[in-house]
């Protein structure tokens, strides 16, 4: 381990040390103690026992965690990267820190994944064999400075990603922390002045800029985990959840086991903007909409509205508005969809917590729902001369069911009128050729019947969600998942039919939707 000396230490960390100086006048924050080893806070207690059992200081453990996941553990499901609870303990082909902390600790992976204080251990663990691998000492371990390399192997991430993940980190410790977990517990990481030796990532640039929208870094993706050139004109943007931090993703997008990339990524604390892939290239992130489509992730979770930031949400509607300017994209919830409104999305982000009304009045948009062209708030009767997204909507679900329909051109003609009576004599509707309530009932339900009950997503929820909607009568949020206002209407649905009323999703139910009833 070479030593730091004042000079190397000004050239290497200068970008980082100005941000501290900055974050110190925007907050006012003392540098004051973290809170007691006693206290009597699960997760206060848990850092500081993991602090104190691998020698690691207990403020750059919080910090890490914060960065990786809010401090929340998510119930033990996995990021998108296969990474699990407060500290990311990961299992993947580039990335086995879950693996590492279970040799480390003693502790089962089952444990690691779903117990908060063994999966802050394990972190303090990997942490630890990454400063033992670097060759800290007793007295450099006390020096938060000093670990900037090891926080950097931590993200296991390269060169340009890993200076990206430790830089965050250290501006957390410049800024302080200060959040909120299950409980109402508040855990606090103090501000105070970095300076960290950067070591062996100082020859890392992390701000080469993007030249195809100047405001965003460029750090670019494996290059097996997009396609160069595109199939198709770009008329969309589609909005993603990354499910997982900031860096951890824009380094996944570099893993070549990955098989996903996004165009842009968006940071939640400041909006700061990374770009991945080229714009005249095909990004893998919403399968048959990736050739005609920007994609846009942002940092966070679904279940966390916490990420979504007003700083994110106005640096994510600036890089909209460029994109829709520069392709001629309609400001719309067609051309704007979130990625669970794809053509055979089964991801359900950006999620009920992402504010759509918010960000279409950002980019001067307009906030009506259909980005798939299946979802509306209500479903109306279509008829002979009827036109619009509607039509082409009756004329896209017979299609799907093996229906002639004719072109899905918006136009209710003769064609259209023959396959939609064909429909309703197979499901023993009046065959009056007309789509009204029944109808669409049983055609927006069509399709497989899986059991669903509350925390299930997918195309199957959304078909379900716009079922219900046709119906009821009333909107329910087509947007994938299964949460309380699904089940909610469900359960009206059930009782208004007579069916057993319990919320769930069965075989009495899918029947009762797709006979239109």
């Amino acid at each position: 381990m070479h030593r730091r000396t004042a000079a190397r230490t000004r050239a290497r960390a200068c970008a980082v040390a100005a941000l501290t100086a900055a974050a110190l006048l925007a907050t006012g924050q003392p540098a004051t103690a973290a809170p007691p080893a006693d206290t009597a806070d699960p997760m206060n207690r848990a850092f500081a026992e993991a602090a104190r059992e691998y020698g690691v200081p207990r403020d750059l453990l919080a910090a890490v965690g914060y960065g990786e996941s809010r401090l929340d553990g998510h119930a033990g499901t996995p990021s998108q990267a296969n990474g699990y609870g407060v500290m990311h303990l990961a299992s993947n082909p580039a990335n086995h820190s879950l693996e590492k902390a279970a040799e480390l600790t003693g502790r089962s992976a089952a444990t690691l994944r779903r117990n908060t204080a063994a999966n802050i251990l394990g972190g303090a663990a990997v942490l630890r064999d990454h400063a033992d691998a670097l060759g800290l000492d007793a007295s450099e371990r006390r020096d938060l400075d000093a670990w900037y390399p090891a926080v950097a192997r931590y993200s296991e991430a390269e060169k340009t990603a890993a200076v990206l993940y430790a830089d965050a980190v250290y501006t957390f410790l410049a800024q302080g922390v200060s959040a909120t977990v299950a409980g109402g517990e508040e855990v606090l990481v103090p501000s105070r002045p970095v300076d960290p030796d950067k070591g062996e990532f100082s020859a890392f640039d992390a701000h080469v800029l993007s030249t195809d929208y100047p405001s965003a870094l460029w750090v670019p993706a494996y290059s097996g985990n997009y396609v160069v050139g595109r199939k198709a004109a770009v008329d969309k943007v589609v909005i993603h959840t990354t499910q997982g931090s900031y860096a951890g993703s824009i380094s996944w997008y570099q893993n070549p086991s990955a098989k996903v990339s996004a165009h842009y990524t968006i940071r939640s604390s400041d909006g700061e903007v990374t770009q991945s892939v080229r714009e005249k290239d095909t990004a893998w992130h919403a399968g048959s909409t990736n050739s005609s489509s920007v994609g846009i992730e942002h940092e966070g979770y679904v279940d966390n509205p916490a990420w979504y930031t007003e700083a994110m949400y106005r640096s994510s509607a600036a890089l909209t508005k460029h994109l829709a300017a520069r392709y001629g994209i309609p400001k719309n919830r067609s051309h704007i969809i979130g990625h669970s409104e794809a053509p055979g999305a089964t991801h359900t982000d950006p999620g009920p917590n992402w504010d759509w009304n918010h960000y279409m009045r950002l980019i001067d948009g307009d906030p009506a729902p259909g980005g798939d062209g299946l979802t509306f708030s209500s479903y109306t009767t279509q008829k002979s001369g009827s036109t619009g997204p509607q039509v082409k909507a009756v004329q896209t679900l017979l299609t799907a069911q093996g229906y002639e329909a004719g072109a899905a051109d918006g136009s209710f003609g003769p064609t259209t009128k023959s396959a939609v009576q064909a429909f309703q004599r197979a499901r023993s509707l009046e065959a009056d050729g007309a789509v009204g309530p029944k109808t669409w009932t049983a055609l927006l339900s069509a399709g497989t019947t899986p059991a669903l009950a509350k925390g299930a997503s997918g195309d199957a929820v959304k078909r379900l969600q716009r079922a219900l909607t046709a119906a009821l009568g009333t909107t329910v949020n087509a947007d994938g998942s299964f949460g309380p206002a699904t089940e909610t209407a469900v359960r009206s649905y059930q009782t208004s039919r007579k069916l057993s009323v319990d919320g769930q999703v069965g075989p009495a139910t899918w029947g009762a939707l797709q006979s239109g009833t």
